[in-house]
Parts: structure tokens; C-alpha cells; sequence
């Protein structure tokens, strides 16, 4: 659960967190953050994709995705305060450790 309103970073703020999360690129369209992964494996795409939903019901914050066979694209806002937040942070950094990344 969360504590109180949260408020959305800049994206002067959001390249600081680059050097954290290489792998994940700002969508200004989406004011998200965004990443592509490619498994090896359609079942490997659906298992880490049942491994993120449950981390993302843990905090009550939920990615938006899109997935074909062996790739999943991520999409991380925090919708209620208008961009990318700390839950899109931590969420992005619970991913790669999900994805082995």
C-alpha cells in the first residue's frame, strides 16, 4: 500500500536515476518509463511477467505491458500523480532483478 499522494518527478530527475536503470528509457509521449525484453522463450516472458504481477501487487502498483511470444514491453507511471514516480523507481529496479538484468 501507499502512503499519502505522491508526487510525479520531473525529467531532469527522472535522467538522474539513468546510471540506476540503464536498461529503462523515458517515453515523454507516456510520461513513463519504458523497457523491451526479449526472452528466450514465450514461457519464459509469461513466467517473469507472473513474477513482476505479483511484485507489482505486493505494492499495489501495476505496469502497463504488452507481450508476443518471446517479448514484453514495459510501461511504468504513476497515473494519479502525473508521471513517473518512486513506485516507478523501485518498480523498474524489482523488474531487472526479476528479468536477471
Amino acid at each position: 500500500m501507499h502512503d499519502g499522494p505522491v508526487k510525479a518527478f520531473s525529467e531532469k530527475e527522472i535522467a538522474q536515476f539513468a546510471a540506476t536503470l540503464p536498461l529503462w528509457a523515458y517515453d515523454p509521449n507516456r510520461r513513463a518509463l519504458y523497457r523491451k525484453i526479449e526472452f528466450d522463450s514465450f514461457s519464459e516472458a509469461i513466467g517473469a511477467m507472473m513474477r513482476i504481477a505479483i511484485a507489482a501487487e505486493r505494492t499495489c502498483h501495476h505496469p502497463e505491458w504488452f507481450n508476443v511470444y518471446n517479448q514484453l514491453e514495459i510501461w511504468l507511471t504513476t497515473h494519479d500523480a502525473g508521471g513517473v514516480s518512486e513506485r516507478d523507481i523501485a518498480l523498474a529496479a524489482r523488474i531487472d532483478h526479476i528479468a536477471g538484468m
